[in-house]
């Protein structure tokens, strides 16, 4: 039983990880490893430096973020990473799926409830 309920995590996970991202960076623009310390300071949102490099090489690919390059006087340059309008509209739609399949749930539930 244990082995069903981890697998069905790491699916749900995997698929709100791209929302996740965007997410955070709709206030502002992050670095890879401030990205990873915002999230995992949400219960439930763990993420890790590995998962995050190449998550972030395909939302630029995707062309849903832009990254530029800015001097850290705490070391080498970082790269930052940016909404575009594209990534902008994504998370949008993303964001309203998610409160479409939410809702259906809660609707099931509730259904449930009174069976």
């Amino acid at each position: 039983m244990a082995d069903i309920f981890d697998n069905w995590t790491i699916q749900a996970r995997k698929g709100i990880l791209e929302l996740t991202v965007l997410t955070a960076l709709v206030d502002k623009d992050r670095y890879a490893y401030e990205l990873v310390k915002s999230i995992t300071q949400i219960p439930g949102l763990g993420i890790s430096e590995g998962t995050i490099y190449p998550l972030l090489s395909r939302l630029r690919v995707q062309e849903l973020v832009v990254t530029r390059l800015e001097e850290s006087s705490e070391g080498p340059a970082r790269k930052y990473y940016s909404l575009t309008k594209e990534g902008k509209e994504t998370l949008r739609m993303m964001e309203a799926y998610l409160d479409s399949i939410l809702k259906g749930v809660h609707t099931l539930r509730s259904r449930k409830e009174e069976i």
